[in-house]
């Protein structure tokens, strides 16, 4: 089944009027960003149906047996659906000159390409060649342990999950959540509200924050708080690739 969710008209028009300014604010002051509606309610429903699909996958994990928490996920197999490749491209577009601005702000010697496919093949002469785009699947009771989501060396620092069915109504409780930690500080929780369709932005690993001095870096973990009814499922774009 193609998921033509980029030019279908009633699927938003994100990739388009997504501002990278903005997103980097939004970022930098509260440490993640949420967008409008990525995705139309149909589109949702076709992406979540790309998981009974077993084929269009390369792996699946019970997050049960290696201590990740309670439910499952699987990673999508190259190539990858056609609106899921547009998705990922079209998000690293927008978000590359945020990356770069933060590596001069923390004084790193990292600079990202300007195309997906470009970082992409820096990623596979290091190994790192396995797709990592990622749907996540949880029933009640199911929950995702704070972690970050690093595959190599060669890793981008941003990330987005997008909420493929309706809080309050298909499931409750599983909310996404961010805990950022600062030297010397007490971790600050961040609890993100989604509405179906609706994308996040967050940090894969490093965050920044203004300090005196400029600007420092923090850590940032990610999970998902307990589902108490109902089912929860959602797409997860990683842009960098996994080693073999």
């Amino acid at each position: 089944m193609a998921v033509d969710i980029v030019t279908s008209p009633d699927c938003g028009l994100l990739w388009r009027d997504l501002d990278s300014g903005v997103v980097g604010r939004a970022l930098l002051e509260q440490g993640y960003c949420v967008t409008g509606e990525a995705l139309s309610a149909e589109a949702c429903e076709q992406l979540a149906g790309l998981y009974e699909q077993r084929q269009r996958f390369r792996s699946q994990v019970q997050m049960q047996r290696v201590n990740f928490g309670r439910g499952q996920y699987r990673y999508f197999a190259y190539p990858l659906p056609e609106g899921i490749q547009r998705l990922r491209e079209a998000f690293y577009r927008k978000l590359v000159p945020v990356a770069n601005h933060w590596a001069q702000c923390l004084g790193l010697d990292r600079h990202w390409p300007s195309t997906l496919g470009e970082f992409l093949r820096e990623n596979h002469l290091q190994g790192q060649q396995l797709p990592t785009p990622l749907m996540l699947d949880y029933g009640p009771g199911d929950y995702n342990c704070l972690h970050q989501d690093k595959y190599g060396e060669a890793f981008f620092p941003f990330q987005v999950l997008i909420q493929l069915n309706r809080p309050g109504k298909d499931f409750t409780g599983g909310e996404f959540v961010l805990v950022e930690n600062q030297a010397r500080r007490q971790s600050r929780v961040m609890v993100v509200p989604l509405s179906r369709g609706q994308a996040v932005v967050f940090p894969n690993s490093l965050g920044v924050q203004r300090s005196s001095r400029g600007y420092s870096r923090t850590q940032i973990r990610h999970g998902v708080s307990q589902i108490m009814t109902g089912h929860r499922r959602s797409l997860g774009l990683i842009f960098h690739d996994a080693l073999k």
